[in-house]
Order: structure tokens, then sequence, then C-alpha cells
């Protein structure tokens, strides 16, 4: 999760508990008040005042970080001045164990360390109210039994139910980023390679003996992008790929990239599979007739040119930011060139492809084209 996402789930989540804790602050002022407990019950009422004040000054200073310290200092001090009021541990029912709140309240919403700080502190004031319990001459104001038992479910119960919200909050917010952020690394990475390099973030490459790489490019792309505007341009464009991108995981192609009007994917990998070819093709051909009932922006007929290679190559990750999963290769140019000298609204494959193909009724034409550095190539065009 990024620091100021985190930042802004801890303040946020800080200012609810506070918001619920000065609530029980006035309900427990309240209950002690009409229980005949006048002096304990100022305790409680107080710390809902100072606690009102609190929020009242983070929310016009802007000042978290002492809202923050006073928020955990007050969570600490009145469970202790509480059960001190009334006598110790017996007579209030245990009313410290809401001091826990504040060591569990800075883990979920400061840094850790800070939640190792006040749960040293808890122990020390937890070791401290005992003490006092035996050495000082507490008020012992007339509790029945029925009262003590009364306190003690009531601690828990409260307690407990603060404690069980405040985790829960930052569990689900912390589990909602941590989803949101797994759809994006997937977005980016194919899954088994997410995962590889979630457990070793090295780099990763694999070599595949036969793979099929598609390349599609638009025709007179930059004739159209000079007569629309940008963000017309930008929303064909993604309308265009988006569609492309539904047709990959239909067909078990791996989108690699987009680069301006191009489009570029795999078929065998990161998971190898026999039909690759096969499923490169058929994928081809349901962009041919996607393509061909569109137009472009300005209001032409879309033409697209797709090329097909069957070969080896190279498929990993490096660097250290902006990770991307990308292919290296002779195989990989091939396709590209295969493209770039195809015919718009058609497909153009080797003959490397074509001899894998099961299905060849889709090929037209047989013919040899010089490509720029593999000199004469036998390739197959598709039907129009």
């Amino acid at each position: 999760m990024r620091t100021k996402e985190r930042d802004k789930l801890h303040k946020d989540g800080l200012i609810n508990f506070s918001i619920a804790f000065t609530a029980a602050g006035f309900l427990w002022g309240f209950l002690y008040f009409i229980l005949g407990f006048a002096q304990s019950a100022i305790i409680p009422g107080g710390y809902a005042l100072l606690s009102l004040l609190s929020l009242f000054f983070v929310f016009v200073t802007g000042k978290y970080l002492a809202f923050r310290f006073l928020q955990f200092l007050f969570i600490l001090i009145l469970p202790v001045l509480l059960q001190l009021s009334l006598g110790g541990f017996e007579n209030s029912g245990a009313v410290i164990i809401w001091a826990i709140l504040c060591p569990l309240g800075a883990l979920s919403f400061a840094p850790i360390r800070q939640g190792l700080v006040w749960f040293g502190l808890f122990l020390i004031v937890l070791i401290l109210t005992g003490l006092a319990e035996f050495y000082l001459p507490l008020p012992m104001p007339r509790v029945e039994r029925n009262l003590q038992i009364l306190f003690f479910v009531i601690n828990i119960v409260g307690a407990g139910t603060l404690t069980f919200f405040s985790l829960y909050y930052f569990i689900s917010k912390n589990k909602q980023e941590h989803d949101r952020a797994e759809n994006l690394l997937l977005n980016i990475l194919p899954e088994p390679i997410a995962e590889r390099l979630k457990r070793n973030p090295s780099t990763i490459a694999d070599g595949y003996q036969m793979v099929s790489i598609l390349f599609a490019d638009i025709e007179n792309f930059t004739v159209i992008s000079q007569k629309v505007s940008p963000e017309t341009l930008v929303h064909f464009l993604n309308d265009v790929f988006s569609h492309f991108d539904l047709l990959a995981e239909k067909y078990g192609m791996e989108k690699i990239k987009t680069i301006g009007d191009a489009y570029m994917a795999v078929s065998g990998i990161p998971i190898w599979h026999e039909e690759h070819a096969e499923n490169a093709m058929r994928m081809a051909i349901e962009m041919q007739k996607f393509v061909k009932t569109l137009r472009d922006p300005s209001g032409n007929p879309l033409r697209m040119r797709i090329g097909i290679h069957s070969g080896p190559v190279v498929a990993g990750v490096i660097g250290k930011k902006k990770f991307a999963y990308d292919l290296w290769g002779d195989a990989v140019n091939t396709a590209s060139r295969l493209e770039s000298h195809g015919v718009p609204g058609r497909i153009q494959i080797s003959e490397t492809t074509y001899d894998l193909l099961n299905d060849t009724s889709q090929i037209e034409i047989r013919r040899l084209v010089d490509v720029k550095g593999k000199g004469q190539m036998r390739t197959y065009l598709s039907r129009e």
C-alpha cells in the first residue's frame, strides 16, 4: 500500500475509533452517575469532553500527530483513574481492561514501533495500578456484588466490541487495498510470473522453444491522429484494445503491450500449450471481424494489419521499477515485420505458423515476401 493511502487509512480509522470511544465515555459516565457513583462518573465524562475537544482540534488545525498522541494518552490514563476511584480491580470490574485499546489502537493506526512503546506503557501502568491497590489508601465505595459482576460484563463486552470493530475496520481496509494492488499487479504481469516475483524479487527469464507471437497495427493511424482531438483518439484506442483484451483472455493469449496503435500478444506462455498457433490465428480472425465493423474517429472504415509468427523466444521481467513482462528473440522481430509488410484487412502468417495449424480453411494466398532483415520469406494471407 502506498504511503499516502496508508496514512489516510490510519487517520480515518483513528478518528472513527476516537468517536466511538468518546460515545462510550459519555455512556459510562451516565451509567456510573445513575448507579450512584457521581465522583467516578466525572472521569469518563471528562474524558469524553476532552476527546471531543481533541477531535475539534484535529478538524480545525489538521495536526493529526498531536491528536493521535492525546487520544492514546487519554485512553491509557482514563481506565486507571476510574479503577482507582472505584477502589481497585474487583470493585471496578477490572475497568482497566479498557486501557488495552491504547496499544491496540497504536498498532492499528500508527507506526508499529509506536504500538510497542504504548504496549510497554500499558504494562507499566497495569503493574503500578496493581501495586497502588496494595499499598495506597484508595477510596472504597460500596459496590454490591451484582454491580461488580455487571461491571465485569460491561467492561469485557465494551472493550472487546471496540477492539473487534477497530481491528475489523483496519484489516478490512487493508484487505481492500491489498486486493486492489493484487489486481493491478495481475493486470501488468501474468499470474504465475507475479507469484514468482513476489516470492523472489529478482530477474525472471524463461526460454520457450515454440510459441506464437501476434502483432496488430491500425492502417494510417498517423493520419487519423492528426484529424481528431487527443481525448477522442485515446478513447477510441481504449475501446478497440479493450475488446482485444477480452479476445486474448478468451483464447488464452497473453497480452504483452501496446505501442501507440500497435497491439502485441503471445500464445503459449507463461504456460505452454500445443494449440498456441491455433489460438493466435483464432484471435486474429476475430480481431479482423471486429475491426471491420468499426469506423475510425474521422468516420472512415477502420482497417488493420496483423502478423503472426511462431518460434523460440525468451520471456521475462527485468528492472527494479515499473515492471513489464516482455519477449525477446528473432521470432518477435519476424512477427513484427510480417505485420508491417502485411495487407490491411488481412492476417499474414509465416510458413512456420502455417505448418502448425490444423485448420487452414481461412488461408487463401501463399506468396513470397521480401522481409527487411530476413530476405525472401514464404508467407500466407487470410481471406478477406
